[in-house]
């Protein structure tokens, strides 16, 4: 038989066999009620022996059977009110009936069955105090209003029943309200406990991210510069004896080098150390918040992110609280303001001729400002692209070309064939030249493509779209 009761069982617990009680001291209570309602129904036995005419410890008897009964309210409810509609008649069972209609109502129990029991019980005790009430009257000789008796077994149902109807239905209702909340709060508890997770994964991603970036912002700053400088300085071994004048030349372009190299990388180094959360900077309040600065990317964004929008990032980091963790992901490690831009172009061509490259810009379209981030992109790769003609083609000729269309801005840096003559720099390379232009371009929205041509030099080309 299924179980019903005032109680329902706790989550993944099975009620089993006799022994129902989720804890012993309901156990106790209901054992308790169970005695005294025995002890109330067998001091009322004798009276109904005598009405009906039978030995006073078959009443007896009868009454500790009928309300031992109720310690089974929990599991039978509606058993123990049927029983105590059935002793009503023999004027016994009043806690077994009181008790028993608390609990049907308070239990989880259709309100159909609830009201046609409560009816039952009602009519019960209406017509035992009707017939009582008219012996009495009858018996004293009295003469009352009319209504007196009909009156007073109303009012005496209504209280027998009422009280314990209303007191169940608010309890259960209030049970039901508890247990809703309960669920809710289990709910919530696992979201943000799934949320926590998944911020923590988000910045593992924008972590990862970001390392990546620095290091490409690193062999950017570094690997033009210090190319360069080895450069300079293998032309200065070969000329020192024979023509100092070139030689301090060559040494004082090293030393220009040098210095530009370890400005840019005290810049980089300096945000790095400002983009540190401030003490005692962090949510006040539950939950879950993230604070970025306006117009910043989201974490666990793509290379758009990574690459295009560095700029768009304050120099906070972006720091979320859920369940109870907090999750720091970074911030990006350079400010639009600071990077280079297409006016540049001119000084940086320069540079690789000093070094000895034949290089040739040519420039096409309106010459006019773009966003920073492109203006950085399209810089970054003729940079690297000259770079990568110091290290793999000493001596080639090279050609960069900018142009300027309506929606798009291209650059392409081809170089020919290397000069057998041209001595070799020796500069170590690690492949990842190519790949940081690459994911600078297309985390743009641009298009980036590289290899070698026809004529047995190389060719790298890359359009970005500037928008509207």
């Amino acid at each position: 038989m299924s179980t019903t009761g005032a109680h329902r069982a706790a989550p993944g617990r099975e009620v089993r066999g006799w022994w129902w009680w989720e804890r012993r001291r309901g156990a106790v209570l209901d054992v308790t009620l169970g005695l005294l309602s025995a002890a109330e129904c067998a001091a009322e036995g004798p009276g109904f022996a005598d009405a009906a005419g039978l030995p006073v410890p078959v009443g007896v008897l009868f009454g500790l059977v009928a309300g031992a009964v109720l310690v089974v309210r929990r599991r039978w409810p509606v058993l123990v009110v049927l029983v105590s509609v059935a002793i009503t008649p023999a004027e016994m069972g009043y806690l077994m009936s009181f008790v028993g209609l608390y609990t049907l109502a308070a239990c989880e129990v259709p309100r159909r069955i609830i009201g046609a029991l409560a009816g039952m019980s009602f009519v019960a005790f209406f017509l035992v105090t009707f017939l009582r009430v008219r012996q009495d009257v009858a018996s004293a000789d009295l003469d009352p209003w009319p209504w007196y008796v009909p009156v007073m077994a109303l009012l005496v149902s209504l209280g027998l029943n009422a009280p314990p109807l209303l007191s169940g239905l608010y309890i259960g209702a209030r049970r039901r309200l508890l247990d809703s909340l309960r669920e809710r709060a289990d709910s919530l508890e696992q979201e943000l406990s799934l949320l926590a997770d998944r911020a923590e994964q988000r910045a593992r991603m924008a972590r990862q991210e970001e390392r990546t970036r620095i290091a490409r912002e690193m062999h950017d700053v570094v690997a033009h510069r210090v190319s360069l400088m080895v450069v300079h300085a293998a032309a200065l071994q070969a000329v020192a004896l024979k023509d100092p004048q070139k030689a301090a030349r060559n040494a004082a372009l090293v030393g220009d080098m040098g210095r530009q190299a370890l400005t840019e990388l005290r810049e980089m180094l300096g945000v790095l150390r400002t983009a540190e959360p401030e003490p005692g900077a962090g949510p006040a309040g539950p939950g879950l918040r993230a604070s970025a600065p306006a117009g910043g990317p989201p974490p666990g964004a793509g290379g758009a992110a990574a690459a295009g929008a560095p700029g768009a990032a304050g120099p906070g980091p972006v720091v979320a609280v859920a369940a109870g963790r907090a999750v720091t992901t970074p911030t990006p490690i350079d400010t639009a303001e600071d990077g280079p831009c297409l006016d540049e172009l001119p000084d940086l061509v320069e540079q690789s001729r000093q070094a000895g490259m034949a290089v040739e810009l040519r420039v096409s379209g309106a010459v006019r400002p773009y966003a920073p981030a492109v203006e950085r992109t399209a810089y970054r790769v003729v940079q690297e692209a000259l770079t990568n003609v110091h290290k793999h083609a000493a001596g080639a000729a090279v050609v960069v070309r900018l142009a300027h269309r309506e929606a798009e801005v291209a650059m392409q840096v081809q170089n020919g064939p290397s000069d057998g003559a041209a001595a070799d720099a020796g500069l170590p390379s690690g492949g990842n030249g190519l790949l940081g232009m690459r994911e600078r371009v297309t985390g743009l929205g641009g298009v980036f493509v590289s290899g070698p041509t026809d004529e047995g030099g190389f060719r790298v080309s890359a359009v970005l779209p500037v928008g509207s």
